[in-house]
């Protein structure tokens, strides 16, 4: 009963822009700080550094729990399941760290207790920031204060924007216009990931996703998710049908330009939930699946190797 609340709740804020009262945040996010490597190497460590790290750990779960994100209204039951890793892997001074961040969130399917990945993303090891314990994560899309602020808030914005795409066509469009705000607002020079250097960075994630040439982003994730997955309990043939079409979809957004972060994100996250659900489908459904995986994610097609390819 909760489950079916949570959708009447989302849709209709998204299709008819019901607002209420101010109520619980957006996010139920688990975060971890991971120092092991700081303690492993030769840099200076004391154990009384392990309160430094408590601090930062209770900080951006005040920051990513206790944040207003958007003027929409979420009970406690309805927040979205998210967790963030700060992976450490140096420390030049007592305020100044490096590492990697490591993002993932989920999402409830319609009347059931699975809940299918969203996002599950692990930056590369230059994520470097300040981190000082006697000042607030202060945050504003338009205006930077601090690498970890600007990165955290970011990808929030990111979370919500697939998350809502998830549920109604664009329905994720304003959070992404957001998330471009704050890379826009970046000093570019000063820090690694926020420009169209290299391939996979906090750039593309964003470009991916406000680029028109990929409006059928959104499409995928409305079709897999809304489409297939929430319509499963009813209907399985016609939720295979649908996520094949989000798959179809996915190809035509390869196709614009092949080895977009975002395409393969999406494949890494699901190609485990694909072979589940498609394992005891027709053989026909299976071979159509197969031949898109193998052109959008070649890498990921050594997965299905057990479905029927004749």
């Amino acid at each position: 009963m909760l489950l079916k609340v949570r959708y009447i709740t989302i849709i209709a804020v998204l299709l008819f822009g019901v607002l209420r009262p101010a109520g619980a945040q957006e996010f139920r996010c688990a975060v971890g700080v991971n120092y092991q490597k700081l303690m492993t190497t030769t840099q200076s460590y004391e154990s009384s550094d392990k309160k430094v790290f408590d601090n930062m750990k209770q900080a951006i779960e005040d920051f990513v729990n206790g944040r207003r994100w958007t003027n929409i209204d979420f009970e406690q039951q309805e927040r979205i399941d998210c967790s963030i890793t700060l992976i450490l892997n140096s420390r030049t001074s007592a305020t100044d760290f490096a590492g990697q961040l490591s993002i993932q969130m989920r999402r409830p399917v319609y009347n059931s207790t699975y809940t299918s990945g969203l996002f599950n993303y692990i930056e590369g090891n230059n994520f470097t920031f300040t981190y000082n314990e006697s000042q607030p994560l202060d945050f504003d899309m338009t205006t930077f204060y601090s690498n970890l602020a600007s990165a955290l808030g970011y990808y929030c914005y990111i979370m919500l924007g697939i998350y809502f795409d998830s549920y109604q066509m664009y329905g994720g469009e304003q959070f992404y216009a957001a998330a471009q705000q704050v890379q826009q607002a970046v000093p570019n020079d000063r820090y690694a990931g926020w420009d169209a250097g290299g391939s996979k960075n906090r750039y593309w994630f964003m470009e991916n996703h406000t680029n028109s040439a990929y409006a059928g982003l959104h499409e995928v994730y409305y079709a897999y998710h809304r489409m297939g997955l929430d319509m499963m309990t009813k209907d399985q043939p016609q939720a295979r049908q649908a996520i094949i079409a989000s798959l179809r979809a996915l190809q035509k957004v390869n196709k614009a330009r092949t080895n977009l972060l975002s395409v393969q994100q999406f494949v890494d996250v699901k190609i485990q939930e694909i072979v589940s659900i498609f394992t005891p489908a027709p053989a026909q459904e299976q071979k159509e699946v197969y031949d898109l995986i193998k052109e959008i994610s070649p890498i990921n097609v050594v997965k299905l190797k057990d479905f029927n390819t004749k």
